[in-house]
Formats: structure tokens, sequence, C-alpha cells
């Protein structure tokens, strides 16, 4: 499987036999200036109806999008509900976590999740291969809270995402301040990674991805 971060929470994930999955497609603008999203799909996810997640509109190919559980090119996607902040969903609404199995490898893409996952949560999230995780903090969880997150889903690959860079002026933190103290983290500079079931990180391992839009 190839995993091709695209911007924010926005990656591109395509199967060896060629299925393409798109995760929080983007609307630029309002602090977002990365380019526009214009390649093609299968299958989108949304995880919450903010506009820097739902632009399913963006994405061709006539792709099946899910905001829900659902199956759709053999692949099955369980949607764990979850919040956009601490406070029960009152601040920001709800947030949806995408469970999906590709090519032997279990991902989990975390969308806007603002609060610590509950033992129930996680539960249900179940064994993971690989976390696309939000780190930023202000609008999700921060970089401790992230943390505590990636050692409760335990997941052998943890690739960070919403975060701030020179493209992104949200009132968010950048990368390295997740990354402070710990280990086990490979900066690819890459887009686009290659990862194969059975040949994964024996221990938990951070690969920070280049956005490449």
């Amino acid at each position: 499987m190839k995993i091709k971060y695209l911007a924010h929470s926005a990656f591109l994930l395509t199967a060896d036999d060629g299925t393409r999955i798109i995760t929080d497609p983007y609307t630029p603008g309002h602090g977002l200036n990365y380019r526009p999203i214009t390649g093609e799909a299968d299958i989108v996810t949304v995880s919450h109806e903010h506009g820097d997640h739902n632009n399913t509109a963006a994405v061709k190919g006539n792709p099946v999008i899910f905001r829900d559980s659902g199956n759709a090119k053999g692949i099955d996607f369980k949607a764990v509900k979850t919040f956009h902040d601490e406070s029960g969903g009152s601040e920001r609404g709800t947030n949806t976590v995408f469970v999906f199995k590709v090519d032997g490898m279990t991902i989990a893409h975390l969308g806007d999740l603002g609060h610590v996952l509950t033992d129930e949560q996680v539960k249900e999230i179940g064994a993971v291969d690989i976390v696309l995780l939000p780190v930023g903090g202000y609008y999700t969880i921060d970089a401790n809270r992230a943390a505590d997150n990636a050692k409760r889903i335990n997941a052998r690959v943890i690739i960070p995402m919403h975060y701030k860079t020179n493209a992104c002026s949200m009132p968010i933190q950048a990368v390295d301040i997740f990354l402070t103290v710990r280990t086990n983290v490979t900066k690819t500079k890459l887009s686009e990674i290659t990862l194969t079931a059975g040949e994964l990180p024996k221990t938990p391992q951070i690969m920070v991805l280049e956005p490449a839009l």
C-alpha cells in the first residue's frame, strides 16, 4: 500500500489492486494555503462537517463517500464515534474515527479527535497497524494527548497530521512539538511511502511525511 500525505488531514492511500482512498479532503483558505486537491479516488472518508475536512466535491472519479460505517471495493469501513473537543461535542461537535483494512494492514484515521480516547473507544477501534494522528492542538488533541492516544492505540506506524506548516497559518502547533522527547522518529522528507504487511516496524515508529500540496 502507498500512503501519500496530501496536506492537513488529507491522505491518498493506494492499495496494491489500485483502489484509491482519500481521507478528509480540505477546502483551501481560512488559514490553509495548500494547493487544491485535484486527484481521483474510489472512496472518500469524512470525519466531520468542517470545510477543512469535507470538501468531497474536489475529489474526481465519482467516489463512494463515507461519513459512517460501510463497505466499498471489498473494504469494510468502521466508524467509531468520538468528539471534536473535550466537552462531549458541545464546543465543536462530533468526530468520526475511521478504521479500515488495506493489503493486510489496518489503518485508523483519527480525524479531528479532540480528547483522549476512552477504554471503550480503544476497544471499538481494535488492533491497528497504522494510525494517522492529529498532533497540532487547539482544534484537536495537542502533542501530549496525541502521545497518550498513540500509546493507547499501539500502532506499529504513527503518521502525524493536522499540524502547522509554512502553508498553514491556523493557530496550531508544528509537528516538532509532538516529536520532542519522542523516540523512533523518522523524518522521511517524502510525501509518499510504501508499507507492506509483514515488513512493518517491530516497535512503534513515528514517520513524518511532507505535505505534497
